[in-house]
């Protein structure tokens, strides 16, 4: 039974080492030019307007730092076996700490370009006009200042630890309290946050549905959302569904973790418990890579202008082949027309 317990542990820690050894520094590098790509089409004048825009900038920013702390020191850590985090207090702190603050930084992020969806999809005039780049700057500032002051207990608390027989463990806390509080703290701000998301999606969604019926004579003078804004808010519509699944989950492990950890466990219980928990952080992580993908997927606008700026980079104007494309398709047409009219005659 215990030689099956250590195959199993041995197992998955195989496991998650070629995935951080091989995979995510796929996603690391396309992550990293994703939201590259993406925040250099968004910096156009013709999106800089829109204040959803702005929130998505925002998270980007928040993302790539995510990509380039917490995702990279785990690449290191996991796939390549780099111990400077267990041997270092500074870097052990500034590892969780990063963590769990651009985790709930990106939240917050969604959260509010929620609220600016539902703002500016209201009927109401002057509910319409709290959609302002003022009201983002202004929200971000109080947010970033809020999470920044209530992460700093991971600086004090996490360290590098003892452990036997004579090893050195980087971990987040040092006392059952401080486990405890962490993570029950954080499974009521990541429920607090998807249902906040869910809700707000719920009543932006319920207000396009007013918007588009009405009968299109009547829509142009109350209308307050463009093409672009619908394809804004289903892009945000996936982020948040993607949040959602991918920190709910993970939160829920840490408080099963949490509650356990008085309880004495077998071997197999710790190695399947650790397994679920890398499995989960795996897929955590690696929805910080994926924006530029969904709007890629989801927004039509977005295509085109990447499309624009990768024909403008080769030297082509995309309405000169757009031309050169349907005199093509016209000649096609004609061709057969002529080899019709032939036949008949």
């Amino acid at each position: 039974m215990n030689s099956s317990n250590t195959d199993f542990s041995d197992l998955s820690t195989k496991i998650f080492h070629s995935i951080y050894q091989y995979i995510v520094p796929v996603f690391y590098i396309v992550g990293n030019i994703g939201n590259f790509l993406s925040a250099l089409i968004f910096s156009q004048k013709t999106w800089r307007k829109n204040v959803c825009v702005l929130y998505f900038n925002i998270c980007l920013v928040f993302n790539t730092c995510c990509i380039n702390s917490y995702i990279l020191a785990t690449i290191l850590i996991t796939g390549f076996n780099s111990n400077l985090h267990n041997s270092n207090a500074i870097l052990c702190k500034l590892y969780y700490y990063t963590a769990f603050l651009f985790s709930s930084l990106v939240a917050t992020v969604l959260i509010l370009a929620s609220i600016d969806r539902l703002l500016i999809s209201s009927q109401n005039v002057d509910t319409r006009l709290y959609s302002s780049k003022r009201l983002a700057y202004f929200s971000m500032s109080i947010g970033t200042f809020i999470w920044i002051i209530f992460y700093v207990y991971l600086l004090v608390e996490a360290n590098v630890v003892m452990m036997p027989p004579g090893n050195f463990l980087c971990l987040p806390y040092t006392s059952e309290v401080y486990l405890l509080f962490s993570s029950y703290s954080e499974v009521t701000i990541t429920s607090v946050f998807c249902f906040t998301m869910i809700i707000l999606l719920i009543f932006a969604f319920k207000n396009v549905h007013r918007i588009q019926t009405i009968p299109r004579q009547q829509r142009h003078p109350i209308r307050s959302m463009t093409k672009k804004d619908f394809q804004l808010l289903r892009c945000l519509f996936v982020h948040d569904v993607v949040y959602i699944i991918c920190n709910f989950f993970l939160n829920v492990y840490y408080v099963y973790s949490a509650a356990r950890v008085r309880q004495v466990q077998t071997t197999l219980e710790e190695a399947i418990g650790d397994f679920f928990g890398d499995f989960l952080t795996f897929f955590q992580q690696i929805s910080y890579c994926v924006s530029f993908f969904i709007f890629i997927i989801v927004s039509k606008a977005f295509r085109n202008e990447l499309k624009r700026r990768m024909y403008k980079m080769v030297g082509k104007n995309l309405n000169h082949v757009r031309e050169e494309e349907n005199n093509k398709r016209d000649n096609v047409e004609l061709n057969v027309v002529n080899s019709v009219v032939l036949s008949i005659k």
